[in-house]
């Protein structure tokens, strides 16, 4: 299939972008395409504008302000995987990275562009709600800011505005010693996961100071595992506690039915992810 007809704007400031958002009704935006393009070939999408933003000035950069690092809308998947930055300051992103898609998707796929499509199968927007990023909207109102955490509210659906544009994560820096958590099912490497865990523990003194994991996949939406998290908090790390994690993730999940599988099966699997992400976690630990 082809797209249907629509109208096509290649904006050179970010005024120009917002305008066109505001005075369309039915606009969409350009920026990877990776996902776009071909729900507009499937007629999935049916816009009347796409407005092509990778013209934009200042929207490409990766940087590091104190605690936080910042994404902006035309990073590339790989730019930031090539990036030394992202990789000490977020870990978990280094390692989910090399499972998004493949090299020539990622060469042109942006990371925000990602965040904002909101699919449940996506590395990306499991690892900001992990992380605690925090998503930056602007307007001709103005910008505003909004937590990953609240970002999704189910299956394709966020809490962006169709007149708001996506400009830019804001990352916390992982703490000194933080470990990442990340394992996904595929049917091939570089597919969309049909479940998948991220997260980060962290460790001090002995014990779990902080432990973040999502479920993604499988899921509406990122799943942020909270009671799993609660059980953890202040234990030891050993493989009895890693055991009962596992157990406590595979309560925890709500898997959409399937026909790749079924829930219970949905459930064994995401137990043996979480026993397989938590171990190679430790074994940077010494416990």
């Amino acid at each position: 299939m082809k797209s249907h007809d629509f109208a096509y704007l290649r904006v050179t400031s970010l005024d120009q972008a917002l305008n066109a958002l505001a005075e369309t009704e039915d606009a969409i935006v350009l920026a990877g395409g990776q996902s776009l393009v071909a729900a507009l070939n499937l007629r999935l999408q049916m816009p009347e504008l796409v407005i092509d933003i990778n013209h934009l000035p200042g929207l490409d950069q990766i940087e590091s302000d104190g605690g936080e690092l910042r994404i902006g809308a035309l990073v590339r998947h790989a730019q930031l995987m090539e990036s030394a930055a992202a990789a000490k300051a977020l870990p978990l992103i280094g390692l989910a990275l090399p499972h998004v898609a493949h090299p020539a998707i990622r060469n042109r796929g942006t990371t925000c562009g990602s965040l904002a499509y909101g699919d449940p199968a996506a590395e990306m927007p499991a690892c900001a709600v992990a992380l605690g990023a925090t998503l930056v909207l602007a307007s001709k109102e103005g910008t505003r800011e909004v937590p990953a955490r609240r970002f999704y509210r189910g299956l394709y659906e966020t809490s962006r505005a169709p007149h708001e544009l996506l400009i830019a994560a804001r990352f916390p820096v992982a703490p000194e010693g933080a470990r990442p958590i990340f394992a996904e099912v595929a049917t091939r490497r570089g597919d969309f996961a049909t479940l998948g865990l991220a997260g980060q523990i962290h460790i001090e003194g002995g014990t779990i100071a902080a432990f973040d994991l999502v479920a993604f996949g499988s899921e509406p939406a990122p799943l942020l595992l909270e009671n799993t998290a609660a059980k953890a908090l202040g234990r030891a790390p050993d493989a009895r506690l890693i055991a009962e994690l596992a157990q406590a993730v595979a309560e925890e999940v709500d898997p959409m039915e399937s026909p790749l599988a079924t829930v219970e099966m949905r459930r064994r699997q995401y137990r043996a992810l979480a026993e397989r992400g938590l171990n190679a976690a430790m074994e940077f630990v010494d416990v």
